[in-house]
């Protein structure tokens, strides 16, 4: 009996104790119309204010060479949500391990590849997605992340000698996360595709190439904005 009486002791006590958890919340009530602005008001505004970048890169995914390369950017906020973006960078092509192989007295052969000597791209950044993460418990971090499709110009020269250069239209789409260090900077990271229709005079042909891009980079704004 002492058994049963104590399970149904429990059970009441759990019971009783629900209510009394949920009154530690605190109810604020309905959120009027009005008040839903003040509560997404953002906390590091861009419209109206512009954005001025140096970034550091790199081209991974070409089997043939690898590319360190520097970025400066400048971005007009049109907007909280869309921007004029330019672009420009420079850099130079390193050959992989692969090219060197393919190049040595065991196979003798030597790829035509082109190596990314600079590029200057302008266009439109569209930043959709404004959050907050919670690190750690003990800060918060405000971020947001943009699609950015520019389009312009890529000049690259022939690795093999005599080769020439390339001057190759380009259309480059992307993505980035911005995470703001402040009301006066951010920490800047994207991925672009730089997407090349490029004229080769080795083989006096059309190539279309890819240039695949990861940058990251610190950026300063100017202003408080609108």
């Amino acid at each position: 009996m002492l058994r049963y009486f104590l399970a149904a002791l429990a059970v009441v006590t759990t019971l009783t104790a629900s209510p009394a958890v949920a009154q530690e919340t605190i109810d604020i009530g309905m959120i009027r119309n009005e008040d839903v602005a003040v509560v997404q008001q953002l906390l590091y505004p861009k419209a109206g204010r512009v954005e001025i970048g140096l970034h550091a890169g790199v081209m991974p995914f070409d089997a043939y060479l690898t590319t360190p390369n520097g970025q400066f950017s400048w971005t007009q906020h049109l907007s909280e949500r869309v921007g004029l973006s330019l672009v420009a960078g420079a850099g130079y092509g390193l050959k992989s391990g692969v090219y060197r192989e393919l190049e040595s007295p065991t196979f003798g052969v030597a790829p035509f590849a082109y190596r990314y000597l600079g590029s200057a791209l302008v266009g439109l950044e569209y930043a959709p997605i404004y959050a907050k993460l919670n690190f750690n418990g003990a800060r918060v971090i405000h971020f947001d992340v943009y699609f950015p499709l520019r389009g312009g110009l890529t000049v690259e020269s022939s690795v093999i000698p005599d080769g020439g250069l390339a001057f190759a239209p380009t259309v480059s789409p992307g993505i980035g996360m911005r995470f703001f260090l402040g009301k006066v900077g951010a920490l800047k990271f994207e991925i672009r595709d730089d997407l090349l229709l490029q004229y080769r005079s080795l083989t006096e042909s059309f190539e279309f190439k890819q240039n695949a891009n990861v940058t990251l980079g610190i950026t300063l704004f100017s202003g408080k904005g609108k």
